[in-house]
């Protein structure tokens, strides 16, 4: 035996805070012990949001002790009980064996629980999907939501795409969402079997929402609205073996570093070319990555072991960045992406969940519909507070500045009734009579009581990332804030007369079509043709409703 694991081995501390939970051995514990282990897995529970991650055979500390057989399968009965008490299931995700000097052989086994929380249906997960024109995104997430592999010329992306030309171009302009549902066990429920929308989730405790985005370069103002104003969690970007880092896919990784979307790299179509192809392609990664404007930690995921460490290093630090490499024709490694998306937990925390349940309504209009004998319907994002079906709430700004009330008469998520939408969900709001052409892209629904601010002139502190002269007043751009998008002259630049690439500044910026609610500390992104910068909102002039016409010029 090698002589220097002949003590054992140790992994990082257990947090106090957060969904993994170390423990050495739970063999017959007594009736009060019992009853405190099942508290502590609720509270793991509520910390990973209705998931969490037992080590068993790992010391507090983080030392691996390892159980002998017959200690693991008393420990994980005990589990099995305790699991039961809180009305979870448990999956074993791996075992390992810890060789130190000892006759009998330990392991250690890492199980996970997962509940879904009283308060909603499904754990819920976005996941923004990009990468360059033809790098196969619809055709991969047509694999994972259908459960049939592709032939080779893209008949499994034909569900996906929206619109005929899309069809006969087989290429994606418009947003599309696709869902993949877990069971509590850990199994895919998905299309196969013919099953509806609906069904999915009423059989997934867990859901992960794909927000397929455009890759091809003129539709790239899409892919922006998509990044911004659908809040994704994380996103997975589409590299293809045989093309390598092309086109948009280092704008778009731009975007996902810019807005600080954590992200994880799938490198596809490894059917189609020789092994030294994907390890350059993999390579080729790995160097962009460490790159000093990324900072990132790639991670190359080749078995079911890699895929459990990687979903729990992303989810722990931002800069772990897995990478995949699959094919949707012979189906390599998919199983792996599916371990992965399966165990991978919310990446926010429930303290800042339950923050935002806290304060006031603000929902984020992103598409608006007309659906025959509904109505008209809004879907979006609701950013904070709570809201029921039967809410009376306000809506803004319109061209004048105005709110107009209005009242939500349903609430749909994921295709499926919901009686409460909670900060952070997204879903479609059905809202009766209202008059569809009142509405827009980029309005709030906010509860009457916030009194919201609008603007049309707000200062921002920006980077410029690139430009081809010399950026100054009179500029105009397009501005992209959360669900905002629209055109914006540059007024002022404070302490200079021009700005060149790579230079800060605060810059004020006036709407030219309508006011728009802001908030300070927004995200900001701009570009106009070849030029693009990155920033935030650093302070907004409020207007009252009656001012607005007259600021704008009007």
């Amino acid at each position: 035996m090698d002589s220097t694991r002949s003590e054992p081995l140790k992994g990082s501390p257990e947090a106090e805070d957060g969904n993994i939970e170390y423990k050495l051995k739970l063999v017959n514990p007594s009736q009060y012990r019992f009853e405190h282990l099942v508290t502590q897995m609720k509270w793991r529970l509520q910390e990973g949001r209705g998931e969490a991650v037992y080590q068993i055979g790992v010391e507090d500390n983080g030392l691996l002790v390892g159980l002998a057989e017959e200690e693991m399968r008393a420990s994980l009965k005990t589990l099995h009980r305790m699991a039961e008490k809180v009305g979870a299931d448990i999956t074993v995700l791996r075992e390992r064996e810890v060789d130190y000097d000892s006759d009998v052989p330990r392991k250690i086994t890492e199980v996970l629980v997962r509940k879904v929380p009283d308060n909603q249906q499904f754990l819920d997960l976005r996941v923004a999907v990009l990468g360059n024109v033809d790098s196969g995104k619809s055709t991969l997430l047509g694999v994972l939501t259908q459960g049939e592999l592709d032939n080779g010329r893209g008949r499994a992306r034909l569900n996906l795409f929206r619109h005929l030309h899309e069809i006969q171009s087989g290429r994606t302009s418009s947003i599309s969402f696709e869902i993949l549902g877990f069971n509590s066990k850990g199994e895919v429920v998905n299309y196969s079997d013919s099953r509806t929308a609906e069904e999915i989730c009423e059989s997934s405790s867990k859901m992960i929402t794909f927000i397929d985005l455009a890759g091809h370069h003129k539709y790239l103002h899409t892919t922006i609205f998509g990044l911004t104003s659908y809040c994704p969690d994380c996103a997975l970007l589409l590299v293809s073996a045989n093309t390598g880092i092309a086109g948009t896919t280092r704008e778009h990784l731009g975007l996902a570093l810019a807005l600080k979307v954590p992200f994880f790299i799938v490198v596809s179509k490894v059917d189609l070319c020789a092994k030294t192809t994907v390890e350059r392609t993999v390579r080729q990664l790995e160097r962009v990555l460490k790159q000093p404007g990324c900072h990132k930690v790639p991670m190359l995921v080749t078995s079911e072991d890699d895929a459990v460490t990687a979903a729990q290093q992303f989810a722990q630090s931002p800069n772990v960045t897995p990478i995949f490499t699959l094919s949707s024709v012979s189906g390599e490694s998919l199983d792996l992406l599916k371990v992965f998306l399966n165990i991978l937990p919310p990446l926010t925390n429930s303290k800042e969940q339950e923050e935002l349940m806290q304060q006031l309504t603000e929902f984020q209009v992103d598409e608006i519909y007309t659906v025959p004998e509904v109505g008209t319907v809004v879907g979006g994002t609701l950013s904070s507070g709570i809201c029921r079906e039967g809410d009376q709430l306000v809506v803004g700004p319109t061209d004048d500045g105005c709110f107009l009330e209005l009242r939500v008469c349903s609430i749909q998520r994921n295709r499926s009734a919901c009686r409460v939408l909670r900060a952070g969900q997204a879903a479609t709001l059905a809202l009766g009579e209202f008059d569809r052409a009142l509405l827009r892209k980029g309005m709030v629904m906010v509860s009457p009581e916030m009194n919201p601010t609008i603007c049309s002139v707000f200062e921002a502190e920006i980077v410029l990332l690139f430009h081809a002269t010399t950026f100054r007043r009179g500029f105009q751009v397009t501005v992209h804030v959360g669900n905002v998008r629209q055109t914006a002259v540059v007024e002022k630049i404070h302490a200079k007369d021009k700005l060149r690439t790579g230079e800060k500044a605060v810059v004020r910026f006036r709407f030219l079509k309508h006011p728009e609610y802001l908030k300070v500390g927004a995200k900001l992104l701009f570009r106009e043709g070849v030029t693009k910068g990155i920033g935030h909102v650093t302070d907004v002039q409020a207007i009252a409703a009656g001012e607005a016409q007259a600021n704008m010029g009007f």
